[in-house]
């Protein structure tokens, strides 16, 4: 199955506009002229959101950003009302936004978001026609304790409940082991092709095995320019979801080029 890798670059809390606007003109200017036989999708902070619209949509950045897209890294599972400091899936359609994040580890254990409100946030962003990337991944304890395939089937069915296949094929998942993410560790390509290949697995029991054989999974936890092209060789492994080392323009470049090849 043909698949089109995906590189996500996550900026998680960093980057204001000024920042963005820096990190796009220079990243660019490295691609000025380049193709390449994947999708690059960047994630800022929400008040960044507008700058990169602008950047990405001006006449010359057009001719330079033929692969970029947008994305967000969170929305609410709500329209509008009071909800504080919360960001509806209308509000970043105004922002050309194309992708969101939803199910990040971080989002999890920090903010307290169960499965249930991660599945209201993936059907409201296909409400709205964004494209989920859904995050699903293990702790350490939870990988050391032989739960790794019953905590993925769970976030998996209960993330992806009452999801239509069309929907699912518009959505990207994100294998993240919790335990690599910003540690400096990383899986190694067999443990995250088997994870990947039992995610894979869960789809088919899901939706049917040509839907499952379609499906984009990201991997995420530590990619570096000198492990991406081992984990992206891997059949299972469709892209990377990338933190730390996406907020360098040349970084998250040599990622995309060594985990691809050139069109």
């Amino acid at each position: 199955m043909n698949r089109k890798p995906i590189f996500a670059a996550n900026w998680k809390m960093n980057k204001g506009p000024s920042e963005t606007e820096d990190f796009i003109k220079s990243f660019l200017s490295k691609v000025q002229g380049q193709t390449f036989n994947s999708e690059i999708v960047v994630a800022p902070p929400f008040v960044s959101l507008a700058k990169l619209a602008d950047l990405l949509h001006t006449a010359t950045a057009v001719q330079n950003a033929h692969a970029i897209q947008t994305a967000a890294q969170n929305c609410s599972q709500f329209d509008s009302g009071a909800y504080t400091g919360e960001i509806s899936v209308l509000m970043l359609r105004e922002f050309f936004v194309h992708y969101v994040i939803l199910g990040h580890s971080e989002r999890r254990s920090i903010y307290g978001e169960t499965d249930a409100i991660i599945n209201a946030k993936l059907k409201k962003a296909r409400e709205a026609n964004i494209r989920p990337i859904f995050c699903i991944g293990e702790t350490l304890a939870e990988r050391e304790a032989g739960k790794l395939e019953s905590v993925l089937r769970t976030q998996v069915t209960e993330g992806l409940r009452d999801l239509s296949e069309k929907d699912l094929s518009e959505t990207v998942l994100a294998y993240e082991p919790v335990w690599a993410i910003g540690t400096g560790v990383t899986a190694t390509s067999e443990q995250a092709q088997d994870a990947h290949q039992f995610v894979r697995s869960l789809i088919a029991e899901l939706y049917g095995q040509d839907t499952a054989a379609k499906i984009r999974i990201q991997y995420g936890g530590s990619v570096k320019p000198n492990n991406a092209a081992e984990l992206m060789a891997c059949p299972d492994i469709d892209g990377a979801l990338i933190g730390g080392a996406a907020l360098e323009p040349q970084s998250f470049l040599d990622i995309i080029r060594n985990g691809t090849q050139e069109a």
